[in-house]
């Protein structure tokens, strides 16, 4: 890549689909300051428009993404810099989760430490056959606590555990298994697999999507009376919304919705 190639590449189709391209091929994707202010950048932009109907986030090169930058890192070893940078890439990667549309990872190649921390907080994942995921800044003497987070809400306790004091890589297959992507395709077949998803996203109401979504998450961090509390409120609300209200009205007269937008 050349100096003046961006970070991140993004295109958008006549859905409302986006999708942003890593594009420090070079570098294996790796999360460094730029990379960071480019996916800021993007995902702030996707946030303030109600047109978005759903996000991708893939990879140029060989990998999808190795995690930080380490020679970025080391380059500067002062506590401040570091307390900075992890706290940036932590806003980034929540920023994902609160964008009001899915936000689907198309895994290529490896996804490693803060790479597979994307992968983990993206809300679907679509993975190639050959693909690899792992945790491994312990191999450096780095416990991957931040993607530990994330690791640990997508796969069982112990199974993220494992992936974080071995610093092991894991199959595409075994990431399905333990529930890191949705689902596998052949490489060949990696875009078409993204679109199935893609496809049936669109096909619904963004309202609803925004609603249950923002409900998903919520609930995931509270007790189960008070997120039971707060679906049902969820729920009476997206019930009053218009395309709530044609689509039960169309299941009624055995007819398609007629949705807007």
């Amino acid at each position: 890549m050349n100096d003046t190639a961006p970070f991140v590449l993004t295109a958008r189709d006549a859905r409302g689909v986006v999708t942003l391209t890593l594009n420090r091929p070079a570098a294996f994707n790796a999360l460094s300051e730029g990379m960071l202010g480019a996916l800021e950048q993007a995902l702030g932009t996707i946030a303030a428009d109600d047109t978005v109907r759903a996000v991708v986030i893939a990879a140029a090169g060989k990998a999808f993404c190795a995690g930080h930058d380490l020679k970025e890192m080391r380059a500067e070893p002062s506590l401040g810099y570091y307390q900075q940078l992890f706290d940036r890439c932590g806003a980034m990667m929540l920023s994902i989760q609160r964008l009001p549309v899915p936000v689907i990872a198309r895994v290529h190649g490896i996804a490693t430490a803060a790479g597979c921390q994307l992968v983990a907080v993206c809300d679907l994942a679509v993975a190639a056959s050959d693909a690899r995921f792992a945790v491994s800044g312990v191999n450096v003497g780095l416990f991957c606590a931040t993607p530990g987070v994330t690791l640990s809400r997508n796969l069982g306790r112990k199974e993220a555990f494992e992936m974080l004091v071995t610093g092991e890589f894991i199959s595409a297959e075994e990431a399905r298994e333990k529930g890191l992507v949705n689902r596998i395709a052949p490489p060949e077949g990696l875009d078409a697999t993204v679109e199935t998803l893609v496809a049936s996203i669109v096909a619904k109401p963004r309202t609803a999507l925004a609603l249950g979504k923002a409900l998903f998450y919520r609930q995931l961090e509270t007790g189960i009376e008070a997120a039971l509390a707060d679906a049902s409120q969820t729920m009476a609300c997206n019930m009053m919304d218009e395309s709530a209200l044609e689509g039960v009205q169309a299941f009624i007269e055995k007819r398609p919705p007629a949705w807007k937008g």
